[in-house]
């Protein structure tokens, strides 16, 4: 939210410069763009712990579908040698298992959820951010083209006597043929 909230002050900020140019839009929309560039990174490393977190949350559930595995062999072995003592520890532990893996599984949709979304929002400001940086150089190029270039002169223009005489001359030949 705090990036379209800036967003939205830069664009603010550019039309009051259109019609005062009191304030410097190029340096607002530098600084924009490098607070996006602060907020884009960080998305991108939260990105990338919640993906890290996202693994071990697969891991560690494959680990528990071991165990589950571990305890029905354990189960049918207290079954048939017909001890009931150690098959209810057994089925108390698969129970807990089980209930354990599916806090995991809600955890790590919702994990996914947020990524999905988080996702979303990276590309959204990836492409408001291209937006900036190309109004930026824009802008850049406007400000350097309007500036009046100075760098030449007028030559020194001096007309001899003798070019004078010689283009009389050419005058006066000219139009006797006419």
């Amino acid at each position: 939210m705090a990036l379209i909230t800036r967003v939205s002050r830069l664009f603010q900020a550019d039309f009051h410069a259109v019609l005062d140019r009191i304030e410097e839009p190029e340096v607002l929309l530098r600084q924009a763009v490098r607070e996006m560039e602060e907020e884009l990174a960080q998305d991108e490393q939260r990105c990338k712990m919640l993906q890290h977190e996202q693994g071990q949350l697969t891991a560690r559930e494959t680990d528990l579908e071991q165990s589950l595995q571990e305890i029905e062999g354990q189960l049918d072995v207290c079954f048939d040698s017909d001890n009931d003592e150690l098959a209810r520890t057994a089925i108390r532990r698969k129970l807990e298992t089980q209930r354990f893996c599916k806090g995991l599984a809600r955890k790590r949709l919702t994990l996914q959820e947020t990524l999905d979304d988080l996702n979303t929002r990276l590309g959204e400001n990836r492409a408001r951010l291209e937006s900036m940086r190309q109004k930026a150089e824009l802008l850049a190029e406007e400000s350097t083209c309007t500036r009046p270039v100075d760098n030449w002169t007028l030559p020194e223009v001096t007309v001899r006597d003798e070019d004078v005489e010689v283009a009389f001359l050419r005058e006066k030949q000219h139009r006797r043929q006419s």
